[in-house]
């Protein structure tokens, strides 16, 4: 499935031979149509996946706005809003959207975003081909994205449509900038720009789209190049070369719309939130460094994936930082060493450049690193594996049916993982109980299990998740929560009402902040303290949700 062919700088945009490994017209329909069928198969079972215990009732069930389906009003404040601490407008217009088509059922919105993730493989290998010309490289680049495991938590997660909604207008994006590249006219970079602002509406994820097309213009467009390749290279692309100056130039208006975004989203993540994560700039950097090497880590060893891996703070290993820092200076060093080979600088540079605004520098959440923060980022080790696996591949002269055949198990593996861990999303005590197991003292996958037990009717067993979310951390609220919710749900309302009361001392404003001072208010009310319910209800009154 993977084409070979060594391209030197100054053939960056040339065709590329005929070669052993070269794929036929028809060979490549069947391959990218079975590779869309695989897609389907695996991702197929989350039809019958419920909502999750975790945002989707902020991003849809317990949502007034989105509910109410799209409507002018709903439009309105979507551009207007700032809750969840984003601003998202085209997220809550998909979401408004599936509830008018859908209602509040889970399996339309989940079909959604196996449709949207099946659209954006098939940009990706487009955008790829196009680009670089070799379509079977880039067939393996969109096959990895398509079945990669780290992938599952953004395509089986309703409230992750953003991750997904986001990317596809950055392809957009990017397919349009080759369109620019040729010509470049004002009305084609209206479009990019355009595109550029649909991804930013969706999730601000891809605002580093501008530095990206900076690397796509020094590989593989070719508009970048050395004094000693512009003369060499002239003839061999359509594409006019420009000076670093004149290519950072015609961006303004992009990183005009980066500074936009990144306002609008410091604003969103002020809006109601507590300083929960106060951790130095020192830890935060050290987390990062970490973080990086363990998202390449697990691209290549998926296993024990979550939907949280808690922040460690400033618990951290001095030596497990100093490790993963040698590691990424080292792979910085070899991409140095190998500058000819240019999709080594672009593929290295994308990926660290595209997890910066991910990586946790700004903490804005209780997580080290996310599996659907990798959704973009990793597209850059994807082609650095693909094109260099390829090019390693032809200097050996390999016989032409070992590469395709190990590509294709290397494929076949990943699809089982991913199938396997797209079953754990099949409802939340599965997916939280598998969290506890591949996770260490995680009291925030503890408490959301006790959440998911207590709403299943399994009040005892929740319970014992709640007291070890609080003997891991006496200080976090989801746990105090969910024994307020269970005293109150048990009849015991005294005991609920301590649980409220410490919740509502330590969360300061929120979003769950409003629902229990209303079930204060019915607490005292079914105690017979009519006088106290009524100063409840009128706290509630004064926060009330739009």
């Amino acid at each position: 499935m993977v084409s070979a062919g060594v391209q030197s700088p100054a053939q960056v945009q040339s065709q590329p031979k005929a070669g052993p490994f070269a794929l036929p017209g028809k060979s490549i329909l069947a391959l990218g149509l079975l590779l869309l069928a695989g897609t389907l198969g695996v991702y197929l079972q989350v039809h019958r996946h419920p909502f999750v215990n975790l945002d989707d009732d902020v991003y849809v069930t317990e949502n007034a706005h989105v509910t109410s389906g799209l409507n002018l009003t709903t439009v309105e404040w979507a551009f207007t809003t700032y809750h969840a601490n984003n601003w998202h407008p085209l997220t809550w217009i998909s979401h408004a959207l599936d509830c008018q088509l859908f209602h509040l059922g889970p399996a339309g919105p989940h079909d959604v975003n196996v449709v949207l993730h099946l659209i954006n493989v098939v940009l990706l290998f487009w955008v790829l081909w196009k680009a670089t010309g070799y379509a079977g490289r880039s067939l393996m680049v969109a096959a990895l994205f398509a079945l990669h495991p780290l992938n599952v938590e953004s395509v089986a997660w309703i409230a992750e449509r953003k991750t997904m909604l986001s990317m596809l207008f950055f392809l957009l994006a990017l397919g349009a900038y080759r369109w620019y590249a040729q010509k470049p006219r004002m009305g084609r970079c209206s479009v990019v720009a355009l595109l550029f602002a649909l991804g930013l509406m969706a999730k601000p994820q891809v605002i580093t789209l501008p530095c990206v097309l900076l690397l796509w213009d020094y590989w593989p467009l070719g508009r970048l190049r050395l004094r000693t390749e512009q003369s060499a290279s002239s003839s061999q692309t359509d594409i006019p070369p420009r000076s670093f100056y004149w290519l950072v130039m015609e961006k303004l208006p992009l990183f005009v719309l980066c500074l936009i975004s990144a306002y609008l989203t410091m604003r969103a993540q002020r809006v109601g939130r507590p300083q929960y994560w106060p951790f130095t700039f020192p830890v935060r950097l050290e987390n990062a460094i970490v973080a990086y090497a363990r998202y390449v880590r697990k691209m290549f060893w998926p296993s024990d994936l979550a939907p949280m891996y808690l922040h460690p703070g400033n618990s951290i290993r001095l030596w497990r930082v100093f490790l993963a820092l040698a590691f990424l200076l080292a792979v910085t060093a070899l991409v140095a060493v190998c500058w000819r080979r240019r999709y080594l600088t672009v593929g290295w540079l994308w990926f660290l450049g595209t997890m910066v605004p991910m990586i946790g520098l700004m903490q804005v959440g209780r997580q080290a690193m996310a599996d659907r923060y990798a959704y973009l980022p990793f597209l850059g080790l994807f082609i650095m594996l693909c094109w260099g696996v390829a090019d390693w591949a032809e200097a050996r002269h390999l016989p032409t049916k070992l590469l395709p055949a190990v590509s294709i198990a290397v494929l076949v593996g990943l699809a089982v993982v991913t199938y396997r861990q797209v079953g754990y999303w099949a409802d939340n005590v599965t997916l939280w109980s598998h969290a506890v197991q591949v996770t260490d003292r995680n009291w925030f996958a503890e408490a959301h299990l006790g959440d998911a037990l207590r709403n299943t009717g399994h009040q005892e067993e929740a319970l014992q998740h709640y007291f070890k979310s609080l003997a891991i951390d006496p200080t976090n609220l989801d746990a105090t929560l969910g024994l307020a919710l269970y005293e109150h749900q048990t009849g015991h309302l005294r005991e609920s009402i301590d649980y409220y009361k410490k919740y509502l001392a330590a969360a300061g404003v929120d979003e769950r902040r409003y629902q229990v001072l209303i079930n204060l208010g019915h607490v005292y009310r079914r105690l017979g303290d009519a006088e106290r319910a009524r100063q409840y209800f009128e706290q509630a009154a004064k926060i009330a949700p739009e």
